[in-house]
């Protein structure tokens, strides 16, 4: 790898580096780009008008979640109301309009106080979410028939959604410095803008996407505090503190990574402490029903549970996917302290975040939300990233074409059991694919597009340039005869000189 720079013997700039335009590195982007007039120029003056980076990519984004909008229309008019399975066939599905009446928001019930009538007792989702559905209940006039009433807070999540939608945008194009174009990744994400509005699942993004810009800030409290907040709209957040925790094991950075959990955990408390001391059968309600539900759409538990003989165990299930889920973070620990450069912390967030959706004994269509913004930090790369995104949108067709198929009765309208496997396959096959390419650019930092540009870990924050301090195996015994580095000189530091490797001394 003499070609790359390492951590220890470059430095950051104290000056403001040049953007990277993708259309210059990226083949894909450069071909796209004849769409808009071809790729950037040499001499192209950036920075001298107000289509910024972030507006152009914030209002791509606000587009393209109008398109999705646009995309719910059958079932706006009826399909939701009307027919079992139209709202299938025509792919357009969601949570939001049901559950306005299945959750007694219709009623004035409060969340997590008053009980449910029928199977589900109290409202199923974390606190934070419930206030969101909550806030926009309050936004929800109540007058007309309950058919109005469930379109107009249909729409009024939507809003409140494209909000987040936007905020995402901004925080992913200014996450890395050096490439706020990779912002358009999320922006024109098609199963992005396809399952955006099914659940309530953009805001937990919202949030996780702006604690991530805070940790690149080197903030790392306010990292926390969002993070927080994130896991108390949806669980998966708290993951992130996993690779971060063996990242500053590796750079010693233990003060940034107490500080981010001290805030983690305050700000999960200041949300969910009321609700847990005055209504704890309520509160625990997203958790329980966590553990007893049973193997569901989108898993691979699905495909085995359905082609066995007799249904998997929901108790077997629980304990093979946690199994399972502690081997990914096992192995995602040792990639982290073995590998020849402290990986980047969105490679490594992406990837323990993707191991969690992958044993999960449930995949509903708008996760793919969680790993959008994580798979553009991790690897800014078009092919790989529309390769990816195929496989999501051949997902999403494939599981409201099998609720089709098992609603439409002897009509058989839609896809057979068959055909549903292939594409919960397509989904797991693809979301492996994105794994190794990022677990390839770990294992050979030559070929991360990121560090090939010239930076470090631009979302690492306090981790960006750090000296290693515990690393284990080939990478704690560098050979004493390597070759100097022959790639791009990275300064980092504020001092003017570069720092040398304590271990050549």
């Amino acid at each position: 790898m003499c070609g790359m720079p390492s951590a220890e013997t470059t430095r950051a700039s104290v000056h403001e580096p040049d953007p990277v335009p993708p259309t210059r590195e990226d083949p894909v982007a450069a071909a796209g780009s004849e769409l808009f007039g071809g790729p950037l120029g040499r001499r192209a003056l950036l920075g001298t008008s107000w289509w910024t980076p972030v507006r152009i990519v914030a209002l791509v984004a606000i587009g393209m979640f109008a398109l999705g909008m646009v995309q719910k229309l059958p079932c706006y008019d009826g399909a939701w109301f009307f027919g079992a399975s139209s709202q299938y066939t025509h792919a357009c599905y969601s949570d939001i309009p049901h559950l306005y009446q299945g959750r007694g928001f219709a009623d004035g019930l409060v969340p997590y106080f008053d009980k449910l009538e029928g199977d589900m007792e109290y409202l199923e989702y974390p606190v934070l979410t419930g206030v969101f559905m909550e806030v926009a209940s309050w936004l929800t006039p109540g007058g007309g028939s309950i058919q109005d009433q469930e379109q107009v807070y249909w729409m009024v999540n939507a809003g409140m959604l494209m909000a987040c939608a936007a905020v995402i945008a901004v925080c992913v194009t200014r996450t890395h410095r050096r490439r706020p174009w990779d912002g358009l990744l999320v922006a024109l994400a098609p199963a992005y803008a396809l399952t955006a509005t099914i659940n309530w699942d953009l805001l937990a993004v919202a949030l996780t996407a702006a604690a991530m810009l805070m940790w690149s800030r080197s903030r790392p409290l306010a990292f926390g505090v969002l993070l927080g907040l994130a896991t108390a709209a949806k669980l998966y957040p708290v993951l992130l503190l996993g690779p971060l925790l063996v990242l500053c094991w590796r750079a010693g950075r233990w003060r940034a990574f107490g500080t981010a959990l001290l805030g983690a955990a305050g700000s999960w408390l200041v949300v969910n402490l009321p609700v847990m001391l005055l209504a704890p059968e309520g509160w625990s309600k997203f958790y329980t029903f966590s553990q007893e539900r049973g193997v569901d759409f989108g898993s691979f538990w699905l495909i085995l549970s359905q082609r066995a003989e007799e249904p998997l165990v929901t108790d077997t299930v629980n304990t093979w996917a946690t199994l399972l889920m502690l081997l990914s973070c096992a192995g995602v620990a040792a990639l982290t302290l073995t590998a020849p450069r402290r990986p980047r912390f969105a490679q490594l967030a992406f990837l323990i975040v993707a191991a969690f959706i992958l044993t999960n004994k449930v995949y509903s269509p708008q996760y793919v939300l969680w790993l959008v913004p994580l798979a553009v930090l991790a690897r800014p790369k078009w092919r790989d990233f529309l390769i990816w995104q195929a496989c999501e949108v051949a997902y999403f067709l494939g599981i409201w074409m099998y609720l089709a198929y098992t609603t439409s009765g002897d009509a058989h309208k839609g896809l057979p059991q068959e055909g549903y496997h292939l594409a919960v396959a397509v989904h797991l096959l693809g979301t492996l694919y994105l794994c190794a390419v990022i677990v390839r650019d770990i294992l050979l930092p030559e070929r991360d597009v990121v560090r090939r540009s010239g930076d470090d870990d631009p979302s690492g924050g306090v981790l960006d340039g750090a000296r290693d301090v515990f690393v284990l195996g080939a990478a704690a015994r560098p050979p004493r005869d390597a070759e100097p580095s022959e790639g791009p000189y990275v300064e980092w530091g504020g001092d003017g000189e570069p720092e040398k490797d304590s271990r050549s001394l």
